[in-house]
């Protein structure tokens, strides 16, 4: 069974190994000898008697032969080993391409850039990409226009998942940064991450070489189709038992029960977990042969060592550094009208829906809050106003969104506004390995219970001095590239963003876990 809380799991101290010599103190038993070892002590010594006139050589003569033979020894060694090196690096070729798999048919990428890490830089993060059959990927987007019950989604899972270019947005961002935009729909990580990682530096064509195996299944897209209307939960489960079928007869699946595996699943944790068949959901991380896959979401379960949350992927999808270096300047150097802002539709069938209270609290305030009323589709893809509202507010509120997390938090950030949250789990018990460690230097956070009893939001922001707020914006601005996905497949030139995050943590984590041998039993 799953520990019940791993949040924070250790893995257990390996004891040390145990010593290969016999003990001193206790004596070896005696083997008898092989008959080959009697009929050598039965040869007569009379072979011996050829090196005989060594030993009546003067001492000196003696002493040169002596240094004269160590020193060829060593001279032959040293040439064993030059020539055992050489050979060596003729059979591992020095440009990562030889090491790079060919792109699977049902994936279009580019091909690996040549300023990837050499080879040797990757003996221990080698990624084996397995090539699915297109029904666990490319025939999702395919069919892009049955995944959604209402309207096609072709458009939005469009160009490599960044989905179709920003317009409107000339005016509000400097002119140079607008290609850098796209209306990225907020479950398309799956798809980034997979075209990210075909091209990745260190990707392996040899299995028996890598250190950790990438499941490139659509699990989001695959059990979003299912989750309304008449569907049943063995549809919501169809496509999970199928890749865990198919992975159960691959070889080095088998070996590793799992532990050096780890995939991507664009939705949030809960949309996996359902515990009744009537309920919400697939149970697909509740299937035997889950538990030990490293699982990269946009929400975890807390409690669960495997659940990994990444950011949700925003519009802004940089070319280069200089585009993220210019965006980090542009956002520092905003002048910002109003204290704090609030983007979200109010829950009218929920009662004493904190939305609906923050709304308030933002609309008595006039001309220190802005209201972005999201009801309907005012805030869907294809507007700036979210936008607009972040980069002119010093402080965004960030309530939980349908689950403890939403989109808005990293469209919030992006922008350079300060978060204010009112739910711990929101982002502080998320995002981890994405922002800093200590919550109050890049956030605010003012319990819902406060709020609900009267507290006023505009009066605890107004507590914060000018050099406050710069210096808590700094920080925010500090982690934007580590909060976003890079256009190019490579990645960008130098600075890491979240897929570089994601994987080097994903990486660490196997490899720790074979280093303390911690598995399931």
């Amino acid at each position: 069974m799953l520990p019940t809380s791993t949040t924070t799991t250790t893995p257990p101290t390996p004891k040390p190994p145990s010593p290969c010599f016999p003990n001193s103190t206790t004596a070896s038993p005696k083997s008898p000898k092989p008959p080959y070892l009697s009929a050598i002590d039965r040869k007569p010594s009379s072979s011996s008697l050829q090196f005989q006139p060594y030993f009546f050589l003067p001492n000196h003569v003696r002493l040169w032969l002596l240094l004269f033979i160590i020193s060829l020894q060593i001279i032959i060694l040293f040439m064993a080993r030059t020539l055992h090196l050489s050979h060596r690096r003729s059979h591992f070729p020095s440009h990562p391409h030889h090491h790079l798999l060919q792109n699977p048919p049902n994936i279009s990428s580019t091909s690996p850039s040549s300023s990837f890490s050499p080879p040797h830089n990757c003996s221990f993060r080698r990624i084996f990409v397995y090539n699915l059959p297109a029904v666990f990927n490319q025939e999702l987007l395919d069919n892009c226009v049955e995944l959604d019950p209402w309207h096609s989604r072709c458009r939005a899972l469009s160009n490599d998942g960044f989905g179709s270019k920003a317009t409107g947005l000339s005016g509000v961002i400097p002119e140079d940064l607008v290609p850098a935009w796209y209306w990225t729909d907020q479950f398309a990580m799956e798809i980034i991450y997979h075209n990210r990682i075909l091209n990745y530096k260190c990707r392996t064509m040899e299995p028996d070489s890598a250190t950790a195996f990438y499941i490139p299944f659509y699990a989001g897209l695959a059990v979003g189709k299912y989750l309304w209307f008449k569907y049943r939960w063995k549809d919501r489960d169809r496509y999970c038992e199928m890749i865990l079928k198919w992975l159960q007869e691959q070889p080095h699946w088998n070996s590793s029960g799992g532990w050096d595996h780890f995939i991507t699943m664009g939705r949030i944790t809960w949309d996996f977990r359902r515990t009744k068949d009537e309920d919400w959901g697939s149970k697909c991380i509740y299937l035997p042969g889950m538990r030990n896959i490293t699982r990269l979401l946009i929400e975890r379960n807390p409690w669960d060592y495997f659940d990994v949350a990444v950011p949700y992927p925003t519009g802004f999808h940089p070319r280069s550094d200089s585009d993220v270096l210019e965006w980090q300047d542009f956002v520092r150097n905003r002048n910002r009208k109003t204290l704090f802002c609030f983007a979200g539709a109010p829950r009218d069938t929920i009662k004493n829906d904190f939305r609906s209270l923050l709304l308030r609290q933002c609309m008595n305030v006039s001309g220190l809050c802005r209201a972005v009323d999201c009801a309907g589709t005012r805030c869907s893809n294809g507007t700036s106003l979210v936008l607009e509202a972040f980069l002119d507010s010093e402080f965004c509120l960030q309530p939980r969104g349908d689950s403890f997390t939403r989109r808005s938090i990293f469209d919030c950030m992006v922008a350079g506004s300060i978060p204010v949250f009112f739910w711990h789990r929101t982002a502080y018990l998320q995002y981890q390995w994405f922002l800093p460690s200590d919550p109050k230097s890049y956030s605010v956070f003012i319990h819902r219970n406060e709020v609900k009893n009267g507290t006023s939001i505009k009066s605890v922001l107004e507590s914060y001095s000018k050099e406050e707020v710069k210096k808590i914006r700094e920080k925010v601005i500090e982690y934007i590239p580590k909060l976003v996905y890079a256009k190019p497949k490579e990645g960008l030139e130098s600075i890491k963003d979240a897929f570089d995050v994601a994987i080097e943590g994903a990486l660490k984590r196997i490899k720790e876990q074979k280093q303390f041998g911690h598995k399931w039993k």
